[in-house]
């Protein structure tokens, strides 16, 4: 057993989550990200990697007031569980991830480094050993033991390359932005991979959508995905 599960994420024409340089590239609009909002305020956990805590320090809360009350009011906390994952114990207790919002946070980390991250963290969030390496698999069946029923993975690339590599994920919402960024040392949006959709047995679009400038491709992964 496992969430339904979703993937997130915006990318440039030619495949790339950001540029190379230090500051974080902005691929979508404010109508997208609203339309984001949405689908965080209707799943029970939100997963990033731990690359993208270090790189964007995001906060991964509900946004809209009229969401949050629309949570509260079904007997939900205010935004949904939050999650990462890590080889290491690098975190940053500080990050926005562990401060910010009145939620469950839980800390997936490489065996060996479980001790560590539990010392780093303290009681700003649960660290649970998710083996050695960490499994996607085993991560998604105990959220599903928590009780979270539809998860959200927002990145990175090594993250998502992990998911679709396993077919773990019922859907993909992939926005592209009207741009190129041209620079191979940028990260795309994954990692080479054995992927269960090629070009014998592709993924279903079920939905394309000009939000703005814009494109938002939604492919259902799984017999689960809705069309």
């Amino acid at each position: 057993m496992r969430p339904y599960t979703t993937l997130s994420c915006a990318v440039s024409l030619d495949g790339y989550l950001d540029d190379a340089s230090p500051e974080r590239m902005i691929l979508s609009n404010d109508a997208d990200f609203d339309r984001v909002d949405q689908v965080r305020a209707e799943s029970d956990a939100i997963l990033v990697g731990a690359g993208t805590l270090r790189r964007d320090d995001p906060r991964l809360l509900v946004r809209s007031p009229d969401r949050v009350c629309d949570r509260l009011a079904a007997g939900r906390t205010a935004s949904p569980m939050k999650v990462t994952v890590t080889e290491r114990a690098e975190l940053d207790p500080q990050a926005h991830f562990f401060t910010r919002g009145e939620v469950d946070k839980l800390v997936y980390c490489g065996g060996d480094g479980v001790d560590e991250a539990r010392a780093r963290i303290g009681r700003s969030a649960t660290v649970i050993d998710g083996g050695r390496p960490v499994s996607m698999g085993a991560v998604c069946a105990d959220l599903a033991r928590r009780g979270v029923e539809r998860l959200l993975v927002e990145g990175g690339g090594t993250v998502l390359t992990q998911f679709l590599v396993e077919g773990l994920a019922d859907e993909m919402h992939l926005v592209m932005a009207p741009f190129l960024v041209g620079d191979s040392r940028a990260r795309r949006f994954v990692d080479d991979g054995h992927f269960p959709w090629r070009r014998d047995s592709p993924a279903h679009l079920v939905e394309a959508r000009a939000i703005g400038d814009v494109v938002l491709l939604r492919y259902a992964l799984s017999e689960r995905c809705p069309g």
